[in-house]
């Protein structure tokens, strides 16, 4: 058993930290065609490319890997997937043995954005993918600053990172803390919080004469998500920190980077997305 195995059972079993590869594992059992073509197309739209060929990827916390695929079938010539989730390793894996058996080009294993010396071992990439990953490693900050010598100069970065909300962001940190503190607190919010969800949806579609079905189909089309796995994400998902985009921006312009796409979520909850280009080495 790896080291990173270890201390993630450990924050598992202590409460710490959300079992977000199980979450995915299930997620694959709905995984199509049209899931794995909006994961594509929302690639080649942030990116603001038409394919990957000649290009590099690495995938910072592929969670369920459909990022990874999707960079495959955008003809990437090499890709790199890596978590510390065993169980996200595992859907990589997965989906590498589903579509692509006998790829060289694509590798997947376990490994930490918190892990300076193992990231700089993977050398320089085009692309650096890391989306909704880095805050919940546990050290936000130090994630954020170890993907930086993964960028190739002239390459791209692009990058997740929930909303900070204030007051907001510490109430659901509490919520998170209830949903990983066992069977009971489990049970509690999902209980509390899905319906809410739901139902909340449903009311504001029916007030709005809409199709209440319109708003999953919509969803599915954003990044080939699933709803369901998105709101038990969100609800467990510890480690868990936020970030303005102000921060965000100027903490990657101090360190050589030119910010190319932004998309905000307007001081709702979620992310916000950052694609950057990365202008110079630091120092220069």
């Amino acid at each position: 058993m790896s080291v990173e195995t270890i201390s993630y059972e450990k924050d598992v079993k202590t409460g710490e930290r959300f079992e977000f590869g199980k979450n995915w594992s299930r997620f694959l059992s709905v995984l199509d065609e049209d899931r794995i073509n909006e994961a594509v197309k929302s690639l080649k739209t942030m990116l603001k490319v038409s394919d990957l060929k000649g290009r590099t990827f690495v995938d910072i916390g592929s969670g369920s890997g459909l990022f990874s695929l999707a960079a495959m079938r955008l003809g990437a010539e090499r890709v790199h997937s890596l978590d510390y989730d065993p169980n996200s390793v595992a859907c990589g894996k997965e989906l590498r043995r589903r579509y692509y058996p006998d790829a060289t080009n694509w590798i997947v294993e376990q490994g930490s954005a918190l892990d300076a010396n193992y990231l700089q071992s993977l050398g320089q990439y085009d692309i650096v993918y890391s989306w909704g990953v880095l805050h919940h490693t546990g050290n936000m900050w130090l994630g954020l600053q170890n993907v930086v010598d993964l960028v190739k100069d002239g390459g791209l970065l692009f990058i997740a990172i929930y909303n900070d909300q204030g007051g907001r962001s510490v109430q659901w940190r509490a919520v998170k803390k209830v949903y990983n503190s066992g069977v009971f607190g489990f049970a509690l919010v999902v209980g509390i919080f899905v319906p809410t969800f739901f139902f909340g949806g449903l009311i504001k579609d029916v007030l709005r004469l809409r199709n209440p079905t319109i708003r999953y189909i919509e969803y599915r089309k954003s990044r080939g998500m699933s709803v369901l796995h998105d709101w038990l994400d969100w609800l467990g998902g510890l480690p868990f920190e936020v970030a303005t985009p102000e921060k965000i921006f100027e903490f990657y312009r101090d360190r050589g980077f030119n910010l190319e796409t932004l998309t905000t979520n307007q001081g709702r909850l979620g992310c916000n997305e950052f694609v950057f280009s990365k202008t110079r080495k630091l120092g220069k």
